[in-house]
Parts: structure tokens; C-alpha cells; sequence
């Protein structure tokens, strides 16, 4: 995120202090500081950073610097104080998901991202006070990594009954009525809460878009209360400092661990139920052929966050956990540059390598985490050979011209990715079980 001035992460941080110190506290007097000039500049910086694709209207960051950024940011802001400024209606867009499916996108314009932004800013700070320990997706400095590591801890903590959960379609049902009703505790200020009504009714009658700048601290907002149903389970079959139940949320995914022992194989069932409930009051639903309860200690294995979750006995004979990257996320990224190998056959090799480089840094510093040293040679070998052929159809010959260019020339002049080494932190070994 791009650092802002001295004087908001001041504000930020006060706002902060407040609400973690009074839970009941509901905050005045914040439309103002979301008409700043300085908290506009910074979450157009945060919005031109992230490069999106234009919305609705067409409106690039190239055109708004052409006419400035001073007077297209001086125009938003009038808009705000005048009580005139009205969003847009996002622009539909739709991602392959894998097996045929689709992720559909709301864009907002970048006029409308910037006030997001700028409300964003100043409401996250509320927000970030009431959140639990668990959850970690969107959430400042807080990573997958992090959520990943979480899980594994709790595998070799022998929590081996898994509630692996599903929710149908959640950023598309999320209630607005039920939002606002969430966001009105903690905030006082009519003005904010008629911008926040009016920006999600530009997604339409239900739901936050995914592509919205506010909408992850929303999402998160939403199923706050899970988490906290989570928390006080984990507290109330605590004993000393051992605990029997533990759990780890990004965003829409979520995963519950129980401890294995056949004393807590009714709190599975009792956790399970609790969920259904804080569900039902949200008119969230689970997606039931997704979801489902395993036990590790059957060799059985479970996915979150794209990782592959499994419980083995280390070289040391202690239980440990077993991460690697899962063959849904493999093949996704094989099939995505199959498709640029195939679109550029007839295009100088350097452009290929060009193209293919940021999707296999990006793919591989994700999963460079774990047990996924096999995966990594897989897929490096993968891209050799691809890399190899287009080379060898360029000269109308056959084979992987083994002979002709060796590896190291691959990956030195070329330039072709070859950063697969594992990264082992003190978050990704495997922890010894009590």
C-alpha cells in the first residue's frame, strides 16, 4: 500500500487506539476527514498503484493525468461536500474460475475507486480493532502465508478433525441491510453511512462486488461475528494453555481444526451446528456438496488457500504437516501458459519468455512455502521443454534440441525464470507436537 503522509497514519492511528480502547464507542464527525485533500490524494495513489482496468466509463489513469490529477481529485472532493456525488454503476467482468466456472467482477470507475479508497482509510482502523486473531484475509500486514502457517501449527498440535467450509456465492448475498446495521455500531455519522448505502447500491440490490476497493473490509465485516462465535469456543474448552479447537479465515474461506482425541468428538458436531446458526442469522449459505468433515489421522488431506493440507510423521518420527501446492493450482498455471505458448508460436522467443516470467515469479514466490520442491521441478522442467520447442519449431527441426542449447544458456542469456528454491521460515517448519 502506498504510505501516506505523516498527518492521516497520525489520524489512522488514533482512530485506531480509540476504538480498541472502547468497544462501544461509535465515532462523529468522520465525512470530514474522508473530504480531505490528502486522504483523496492517497487513495488515488493506492488506486493508481494497483492499475486496474478502467470502468464503466472508460476513464484511464493516462487520460485523468492529462487533464490532472489536482483538478480531477479537486472535482471529487466538491462533489463529497456538496452532498452531490452519486457512484456509477460498476462494469461487469468475468474471470475464468477453472472446470468451466467464472468469477464475476464489479469495476468501479476510478472516481468512484478513489472514494472508496478515501472511505476505506478512514474506517479500516475502526474496523481492524473488533477483528479476531483468525482472520487474515485483505487485512493489513497480515498474509495467506500467515493463515497457512496457522493451519499447519494446529495440524501438528493434533487437531485432526477438519471442518472444511464452503460459503455459496458469499460476496453476492451479503445483505446490505444487515452491513449497514454492522457498520451504523461502531459509526455515528450520517453522511458516512448515506456514501456507504449509496456505493453499494451501485453493485446492485445485494451484495459487495469483488473489484471494489471497500468491499474486502466489508466481506470481513460480514462474518466478523463467526469469528467471534470461533474465538469463544476455542476459549470455553480451553484448558491451561492447551486448546482444542482452532480455525483460520481469508476472505470467504474458511477451515475449523478439532483436536483428534475421541474426548472432543462432540464438539466437531457442536461446532459444525453453532456455524450453521451464525449463518443463518447473515442468510449465508454453505455450500453443502463442498463442504465437508475429514479426519487427518486416515491419511486424508483437506485444501486451503490453494495448498494441500496433510498430517505425516517427520524424518525425527514427530507428526508434522505436509503442505504442497495443489494440483487444481498447478494445472491452472500450465494451462494458462500453454495458452500464451500457443497464442505466440510465431513470435521471437525473447517475447515469450517476456510474457511467462511474471506469471511463474508470482506462482512460485506464492507456494515457495512448504513441501513443494517436487511441484516446483515439475513445472520447471515443464517450461524448459516448452521453451525448448519453440526454439527448435522456429528452425523447422524436431526434438528438444538438447544438444544444441544447454540449460544454462536457457536461463542466463535468455533470462527464462529460474528462482524455484524453497523459502523456510521460522512460520513454514514443521513444529514439534505436545
Amino acid at each position: 500500500m502506498t504510505k501516506a503522509p505523516g498527518s492521516l497514519q497520525e489520524l489512522r492511528k488514533r482512530i485506531y487506539i480509540k476504538a480498541k480502547a472502547d468497544k462501544t464507542w461509535r465515532f462523529w464527525g468522520l465525512y470530514v476527514h474522508l473530504c480531505k485533500r490528502e486522504v483523496l490524494q492517497t487513495a488515488y495513489e493506492m488506486a493508481e498503484q494497483n492499475n486496474g482496468a478502467p470502468g464503466i466509463d472508460g476513464v484511464t489513469f493516462e487520460a485523468i493525468e492529462e487533464i490532472g490529477v489536482e483538478a480531477f481529485l479537486e472535482g471529487i472532493r466538491n462533489e463529497l461536500l456538496t452532498g452531490t456525488y452519486r457512484p456509477t454503476r460498476n462494469r461487469k467482468k468475468e474471470i475464468p474460475k477453472g472446470g468451466g466456472k467464472v468469477r464475476t467482477l464489479g469495476l468501479p470507475t476510478i472516481r468512484d475507486r478513489v472514494v472508496q479508497g478515501a472511505l476505506k482509510l478512514i474506517l479500516e482502523p475502526i474496523f481492524e480493532s473488533d477483528f479476531q486473531e483468525g482472520s487474515y484475509g485483505y487485512r493489513p500486514k497480515r498474509t495467506a502465508h500467515q493463515a497457512v502457517h496457522r493451519v499447519a501449527e494446529a495440524i501438528v498440535h493434533n487437531k485432526t478433525k477438519v471442518i472444511d467450509v464452503d460459503l455459496k456465492s458469499y460476496f453476492d448475498t451479503v445483505r446490505h441491510d444487515l452491513l449497514l446495521k454492522k457498520v451504523a455500531e461502531r459509526v455515528n455519522d450520517d453522511q458516512v453511512m448515506h456514501l456507504l448505502k449509496l456505493i453499494l447500491k451501485a453493485g446492485g440490490s445485494r451484495g459487495v462486488p469483488q473489484g471494489g476497493v471497500i468491499s474486502p473490509l466489508l466481506s470481513n465485516l460480514y462474518l466478523n461475528e463467526v469469528d467471534k462465535m470461533l474465538e469463544r469456543a476455542k476459549e470455553v474448552t480451553r484448558c491451561g494453555r492447551y486448546t482444542y479447537i482452532e480455525y483460520a479465515r481469508f476472505a470467504d474461506d474458511l477451515v475449523i481444526l478439532v483436536d483428534g482425541y475421541r474426548k472432543w468428538k462432540w464438539l466437531v458436531q457442536a461446532v459444525y451446528q453453532r456455524l450453521l446458526e451464525e449463518l443463518a442469522r447473515l442468510d449465508v449459505q454453505i455450500n453443502t456438496e463442498k463442504t465437508r468433515q475429514g479426519d487427518l489421522t486416515g491419511n486424508e488431506s483437506f485444501g486451503f488457500l490453494g495448498f494441500d493440507f496433510r498430517r505425516i510423521k517427520t524424518l525425527r518420527g514427530q507428526w508434522g504437516a505436509h503442505i504442497t501446492p495443489r494440483m487444481k493450482a498447478r494445472t491452472a498455471l500450465l494451462q494458462k501458459l500453454k495458452e500464451i505458448f500457443r497464442r505466440f508460436q510465431s513470435q521471437p522467443v525473447d517475447r515469450v519468455i517476456e510474457l511467462i516470467n511474471p506469471i511463474l515469479r508470482g506462482w512460485v514466490n506464492y507456494f515457495r512455502v512448504g513441501h513443494s520442491s517436487r511441484c516446483f521441478g515439475y513445472v520447471k522442467d515443464w517450461v524448459e521443454k516448452k521453451i525448448r520447442r519453440h526454439l527448435i519449431r522456429a528452425r523447422k527441426r524436431k526434438g528438444f534440441g538438447w544438444d544444441r542449447w544447454n540449460s544454462q544458456w536457457i536461463y542466463r542469456t535468455l533470462g527464462l525464470f529460474s528462482d524455484y528454491q524453497l523459502r523456510y521460515t521460522t512460520e513454514t517448519k514443521a513444529l514439534p507436537v505436545r
